[in-house]
């Protein structure tokens, strides 16, 4: 969430940021309101300075009077009591203008970085580097067809189940998948992560508070008997495990990681990816996310995503880093760096891990701060995957396929999934 005075007193510089998404943003709207709202501060203020004040002189006439029905005493108690109404009248407008306010300024995204590269959308996105040798060669199988052809997954079977983009993973394909899940939480607790493993089901303040409500409702499956939603990303209750504390600056930083399934609805994607693993409306995911100093974050991002390329070196994944652009951005995230795992059979690489910084957006929409100087100030938040499991499958599937029709796994894998290869049994 932006800086609610930032908008008050620099409604120019918001929207100049902002536009850097390549939109434009007209906030003169929130701008009058939070004008208002401060007015009515003040007002509330003044009413509350002159009502103390009045009631200290009342308790003074009350010690000094025999007659504590004086006219003079009453008069007081009466401006009194119209201090009172005057106080409840303007607190009402405050909480009104409160809920107007918050519900504008909830709806505008993060404020891209400065160090990110301008452009429009995803052609205006920046190679950094790639790593390892991608897989050429013609006639290589799709990831969906090697797992046909071993029986490690079915996705006709599962719309008798639920319905189309869910998937139904069968032996040796359920146990590579809880493999890697484990091989990654492995990987990231040895490196310093505190493994969590939060409720798959959260309330809408958690999914405000990361940013996915109230912009992207139509993405999330509800439960329409509660207040409750299916996670679609374990940043989500992560960032909410900390709402509305002050953490310890000696604490920091605090880095978490989780495995978690994600539900989403793929919302404007249909008829992309509609076979295999790549884009289903649940999936699992290992979440990695940081607490920290604001002063650190920018090196904190640099970690982070540095911890999700580990996963694809140890699995000898080839893969390259981008640098996302301003308009291609994510909501909550200020600067993103995508790692797109190479897929051999389409012969281009696909995204596998976003690890964003989100500075103190998040933060502040879930009032989560720390003592700088002795003063409360908002945290930064960084998450990024570490990784996709279904993605992560689907890479080892097809970079790893063998002229046998077998699969050669991973060596880093071996001890978790047991066997240095998969074969039809």
């Amino acid at each position: 969430m932006l800086d609610q005075k930032l908008i008050r007193e620099n409604p120019a510089t918001v929207e100049e940021n902002l536009s850097l998404r390549g939109k434009v943003f007209n906030i003169s709207y929130v701008n009058k309101l939070t004008i208002e709202k401060k007015e009515i501060d003040i007002e509330i203020s003044n009413l509350q300075f002159e009502s103390k004040k009045l009631s200290k002189l009342i308790g003074q006439e009350i010690s000094n009077s025999k007659n504590i029905n004086s006219p003079e005493l009453n008069n007081l108690k009466k401006k009194g009591n119209e201090y009172k109404i005057k106080i409840s009248e303007f607190e009402e407008k405050q909480r009104i203008l409160d809920k107007k306010i918050n519900n504008e300024i909830s709806n505008l995204p993060n404020f891209p970085s400065k160090d990110a590269p301008i452009g429009k959308d995803e052609s205006d996105n920046v190679q950094v580097k790639t790593w390892g040798d991608p897989l050429e060669k013609e006639n290589l199988k799709s990831h969906w067809e090697i797992g046909e052809s071993l029986n490690l997954f079915d996705s006709i079977k599962s719309t008798k189940i639920s319905k189309s983009r869910f998937i139904t993973l069968i032996g040796n394909g359920a146990r590579l998948e809880r493999a890697l899940i484990n091989f990654m939480l492995d990987m990231h607790t040895k490196n310093g992560y505190l493994e969590l493993m939060p409720p798959a089901l959260v309330n809408s303040e958690s999914l405000n508070g990361s940013g996915q409500l109230p912009k992207f409702s139509n993405e999330s499956f509800k439960c329409s008997n509660d207040d409750l939603w299916l996670s679609p990303t374990a940043e989500v209750p992560l960032t909410a495990f900390h709402r509305n504390e002050i953490i310890d600056p000696q604490q920091l930083p605090i880095k978490y990681v989780a495995y978690s399934p994600c539900f989403r609805r793929e919302a404007g994607s249909y008829g992309k990816d509609t076979k295999g693993l790549i884009r289903l409306h649940q999936f699992n995911k290992v979440e990695l996310y940081w607490f920290c100093e604001p002063s650190k974050s920018l090196e904190a991002h640099q970690m982070i995503t540095s911890d999700a390329e580990s996963i694809l070196k140890k699995l000898n994944l080839p893969y390259r880093l981008i640098d996302i652009c301003t308009g291609d951005l994510g909501f909550s995230s200020s600067r993103t760096f995508d790692l797109e795992v190479w897929l051999p059979s389409s012969k281009c690489y696909r995204e596998i891990s976003s690890c964003s910084n989100c500075l103190d957006f998040q933060a502040r929409r879930s009032s989560i701060r720390t003592k700088i100087d002795k003063k409360n100030a908002y945290l930064h938040t960084l998450n990024g995957s570490g990784l996709a499991i279904g993605r992560t499958m689907a890479a080892i599937l097809e970079n790893g396929q063998q002229q046998d029709g077998s699969v050669k796994i991973p060596d880093a894998l071996v001890p978790y999934f047991g066997s240095n290869s998969l074969k039809l049994d």
